[in-house]
């Protein structure tokens, strides 16, 4: 199994290279376990108590999960990929059941930050984009798709999030493999990853 980690800042296009890898590719070869899903589940807390709670910290990601279920698919097991609701800031209770497959991608901003996982990829990853842009996006998706509000967006960029990619997204970047920029016109990078992908789906059928 071919196992991918693909990181970078909140907004930086990590979603979209993953989605333009799998648009070149046949899918059925191709699982992705996204770092969203893998928050350490807090419904112990109240929702105001949740709100307040650093999301961009690795302390808020269940590693030993993760890395769990990333050794049980290189070992030809399936796993149950808990569900996560950036609305209510906990697991859902749901899970989605992941049979391995040849190729494991695995993206989230943090995923280049913990050494144990760092050992289980075979190509790393960093998806580099402009600080503004960066922060443009994220201000479109929380307001349009996790229902925040325009000054709480703005507030978590200040004081959590611009610090904690300074701490520790962006020196992650220092592990990776290929360093992607942005993606707006970039074609090479999403072509090489996708050759190295086919190449490891051709041998294996």
């Amino acid at each position: 199994m071919l196992v991918i980690g693909i990181a970078g800042g909140t907004g930086s296009g990590k979603t979209t290279v993953v989605n333009k890898i799998l648009q070149q590719l046949n899918t059925e070869g191709v699982n992705v376990l996204s770092q969203d899903n893998y928050y350490h589940d807090n419904q112990h807390l109240t929702l105001s108590e949740r709100e307040m709670l650093n999301y961009d910290h690795p302390k808020s990601i269940d590693f030993e999960l993760l890395i769990k279920h990333v050794k049980a698919l290189k070992m030809g097991k399936s796993i149950d990929q808990p569900l996560y609701s950036f609305v209510t800031h906990s697991r859902t209770g749901d899970h989605v059941s992941i049979e391995p497959r040849n190729v494991l991608i695995v993206e989230g901003i943090l995923v280049l930050t913990n050494p144990d996982l760092l050992k289980e990829y075979d190509l790393k990853v960093f998806v580099h984009a402009d600080s503004d842009e960066r922060l443009i996006r994220r201000i479109r998706r929380d307001t349009q798709e996790r229902g925040r509000d325009l000054q709480e967006v703005l507030h978590r960029y200040q004081t959590t999030l611009k610090p904690m990619h300074q701490e520790f997204i962006e020196p992650s970047k220092n592990e990776a493999d290929l360093i992607v920029p942005n993606m707006k016109q970039n074609t090479v990078a999403i072509d090489f990853l996708s050759t190295v992908i086919n190449n490891t789906l051709k041998k294996t059928h």
